[in-house]
């Protein structure tokens, strides 16, 4: 596997990578890996060998995912998984899953496809970004040591006294839906992670993604709205709204914002852009 890089994100998860590289090392004779301990380290690991190197395999959340597919956009490389973050929203989407095996067999192979990927304000999403609530969760989450029993104790907290945002679009046909929420969206592929749909109907091939407004709902709500999360069965109604688009800008009165479940601070005006059949992956 000359042609093959394996960048394991050592935070990620429960920060034990060791088992994984420990099978690697057993399965695949002097692979070539790099354990990241920066952003910037993992941009310069890429691009050293970007020339020599046709699958880069990202070990990690979606965070380390999206780090490293933003070196790949619009290039012939490709990317490969294997799940190691919290919520694994992205790659349960993609139909990666923990067992080695099966990935080399893939890469093997060297089947591969285009997807679409999108940009706030020219800042990589691969999966699901927003601000709002989830903002707000995602920066309190990662003051913890995450998990998804820690995500949900994090939610429940922030739920009752998150004041909603305020939203406002620019083009006149998107006026009617200016208000407040409890959290907006953006969605490329269907689920944040760990099997949560916000989006059940989204599309990463389609040149479009679902922007999800939610007002804030009663309590009562909660259950029903949690249960149709997890079942795929989320769907518009007095609480939540789908728009479909390719491009959109807006302003909201708060600058948390998660990127693929990381925080970022994002001022507005915030313009939305999708990239169509961007990024390579491995299938």
């Amino acid at each position: 596997m000359e042609k093959v890089a394996f960048i394991i994100n050592p935070f990620s998860a429960k920060k034990n990578y060791q088992p994984f590289l420990n099978e690697l090392k057993a399965k695949v004779k002097d692979p070539l890996y790099y354990i990241s301990e920066s952003i910037p380290g993992t941009d310069q690991f890429i691009q050293d060998h970007f020339n020599t190197v046709d699958i880069f395999v990202a070990i990690g959340g979606d965070g380390t995912i999206s780090t490293v597919a933003r070196n790949l956009i619009n290039t012939e490389k490709i990317l490969a998984i294997f799940p190691a973050g919290s919520g694994n929203g992205f790659s349960n989407e993609t139909q990666f899953s923990k067992n080695l095996d099966e990935l080399l067999e893939k890469i093997k192979t060297k089947n591969s496809r285009k997807i679409d990927t999108f940009t706030v304000n020219d800042r990589l999403s691969i999966n699901v970004s927003g601000t709002g609530f989830d903002g707000k969760v995602v920066k309190e989450f990662e003051k913890t040591t995450r998990g998804f029993k820690n995500y949900i104790k994090v939610s429940f907290k922030t739920f009752f006294s998150y004041k909603p945002i305020k939203l406002k679009f620019f083009d006149e046909k998107y006026k009617q839906y200016n208000g407040k929420y409890l959290m907006v969206n953006i969605a490329n592929t269907r689920q944040f992670g760990n099997n949560a749909y916000i989006a059940p109907h989204a599309s990463k091939s389609d040149g479009l993604v679902d922007m999800v407004l939610v007002k804030k709902f009663p309590f009562f709500y909660s259950m029903l709205f949690a249960f149709r999360m997890f079942t795929k069965k989320l769907k518009q109604d007095d609480y939540v709204t789908y728009l479909p688009v390719s491009e959109i800008e807006f302003k909201v009165n708060t600058k948390n914002w998660h990127l693929d479940g990381e925080f970022n601070k994002i001022k507005s005006p915030v313009h939305v852009k999708v990239q169509p059949s961007s990024l390579r992956i491995l299938i």
